[in-house]
């Protein structure tokens, strides 16, 4: 089968592209950005690209196109060729629907969804599962470092897939993960967010409900016990058995965590059933290992198997990623761009420094979420813990001086992202950690300032 996908370098398509070639299809495919690292991957798997959505591209004739949800029906003709193909007849389908078809059906599909630590938990899933010999499959929304590769089919008979709550595609408004028909699923915790296609936290809900509502009565469903928003999800129905994990006290048969985020027991009850030691930081990341163990249990892994393989857990990719150290000063890339994930972020890094050493914050309000505005209230919360913040200030259509001024002098807007390098290479100092965060690639942010660094020094 040829398949050409619209949106091909989004992490997801770029993955599912990748499977779909593993399994000997003919991939092609366009997006309006072909660039590295995504273009070079792809490439590299004899993947076609082809730059933007020019209708001609219908002339290609594959079997189906497979439509990302960066496609939409604009009346500015962003996407000639979705046009030309509804006009034509053509076949096609969604990411999400493809990958239903033709990768997940007939396996145990370990599905991983909330709002924050999907990737990382998911990666810490597949790890588990490939330690015990399961060769599992897997799609992630990152680049897990003990793999080196965001997806690949695996030969057992589990795939383990990061659940994303984002709509499906255009002409689907449903959430991806309502197509992936998890036997096992894991609700990690669940906040607003995509203020750009969800009205509340409630519309949200009602999402979560629908995949709880795809779970058999076979089939596990991991629950974040500190999340009432889970609660509420679980309260309008549910077929399957639970297995609840995070609870600050002692509860039948919920799996928690007893010690600190790098060395930690766990215990069902108040029985020891394993001891986690590893490099991970942050009580987040705990919580992450817990929801990861309580879903490989599902398929036969004991808690005992699963502290073994996290103890050579390597995280992903942009997780508190030192990318280097100049002068004394480290310069961190992380991907949090929701506020909670700002704070847990920070937090993690501050256990892990000494108390005199300085955590500068550097991040983009760069989601749809943040660009919107919606949470910038919750920003001062976020960094309370960094000694200093820099916040880039371009394209935002709200005013990022008003929001973070209760942070007072603590505080420093930016005008793009070389004016924020210079203001932290003019404050940093010998010790200091800096802390970039966005979800994106952030101007190359981080190799300016490890530049900066080098030349000031």
């Amino acid at each position: 089968m040829h398949i050409h996908v619209l949106g091909i370098c989004g992490t997801f398509m770029g993955g599912l592209a990748a499977l779909a070639r593993e399994a000997g299809h003919k991939v092609t495919g366009c997006d309006a950005n072909v660039y590295p690292p995504m273009s070079d991957q792809l490439q590299a798997l004899s993947i076609e690209l082809i730059q933007g959505f020019g209708a001609e591209q219908l002339a290609l004739k594959p079997d189906l196109f497979v439509i990302g949800n960066v496609v939409t029906r604009s009346s500015e003709g962003k996407f000639p060729l979705m046009e030309a193909i509804l006009d034509a007849g053509a076949p096609y389908t969604s990411g999400p629907q493809w990958l239903a078809e033709h990768v997940l059906q007939g396996r145990h599909v370990l599905a991983v969804a909330g709002t924050h630590g999907k990737t990382t938990t998911t990666s810490m899933l597949a790890w588990i599962l490939e330690r015990a010999g399961l060769n599992p499959g897997f799609l992630v929304g990152g680049v897990p470092q003990n793999f080196g590769v965001s997806a690949r089919l695996g030969t057992g008979a589990t795939f383990v897939i990061e659940a994303d709550e984002y709509d499906t595609a255009f002409f689907d408004k449903r959430s991806k993960f309502v197509h992936y028909r998890p036997r096992t699923a894991v609700l990690n915790n669940l906040e607003f967010d995509h203020a750009d296609i969800f009205a509340d936290l409630a519309a949200i809900e009602t999402q979560f409900h629908h995949l709880v509502r795809t779970v058999p009565a076979s089939g596990r469903l991991v629950i974040n016990a500190r999340e009432e928003a889970l609660q509420r999800v679980l309260a309008r129905g549910c077929w399957s058995e639970v297995q609840r994990f995070g609870s600050r006290k002692e509860e039948s048969g919920s799996l928690r965590a007893r010690g600190e985020p790098q060395a930690f027991d766990v215990l069902r009850g108040s029985l020891k059933v394993a001891r986690v030691e590893w490099s991970l930081l942050g009580e987040h990341n705990q919580l992450n290992a817990l929801a990861a163990m309580a879903a490989a249990e599902h398929v036969g892994i004991t808690p005992e198997q699963s502290a073994l393989a996290l103890a050579e857990f390597k995280n992903v990719r942009r997780r508190l990623e030192l990318r280097g150290e100049v002068a004394g000063v480290k310069v961190y890339d992380d991907f949090a761009h929701h506020p909670t994930a700002i704070r847990m972020t920070v937090n993690g890094l501050r256990r892990k420094i000494a108390p005199a050493e300085r955590i500068l914050a550097v991040f983009e309000p760069r989601s749809n979420t943040m660009k919107l505005g919606t949470m910038k209230a919750q920003l001062p919360w976020s960094l309370e813990e960094a000694d200093l913040s820099f916040c880039n200030q371009a394209g935002l259509g709200w005013d990022a001086h008003e929001a973070l001024a209760p942070m007072g002098e603590q505080a420093l807007v930016c005008d793009g992202v070389d004016a924020l390098v210079k203001a932290v290479l003019k404050a940093a100092r010998p010790g200091d950690h800096v802390l970039c965060m966005s979800n994106g690639g952030f101007g190359g942010i981080h190799e300016k300032l490890l530049a900066g660094l080098t030349t000031k020094g």
